[in-house]
């Protein structure tokens, strides 16, 4: 005679390891450390930082809505 099987466990069990497949799939995909996210801020802070000071001319500080008048 064959295995008893519960079949809403086994339901349940099949879902559960379908889920943790995807999860695996996307932590692949998509995730990255915190190390390599905290990384990357820097770097892109660094990078802003150095543009900033080495510009030829500043960038205009005025608000929205605000006019020039010293222009020609």
């Amino acid at each position: 005679m064959g295995e008893i099987v519960n079949l809403r466990l086994a339901k349940k069990r099949k879902a559960r390891q379908a889920k943790d497949e995807i999860a695996a799939e996307n932590r692949m995909r998509f995730g990255r450390t915190k190390a390599e996210k905290q990384f990357e801020r820097e770097a892109n802070r660094k990078t802003e930082r150095f543009l900033d000071q080495n510009q030829l001319e500043k960038r205009d500080t005025l608000k929205p809505g605000e006019d020039r008048t010293d222009e020609p």
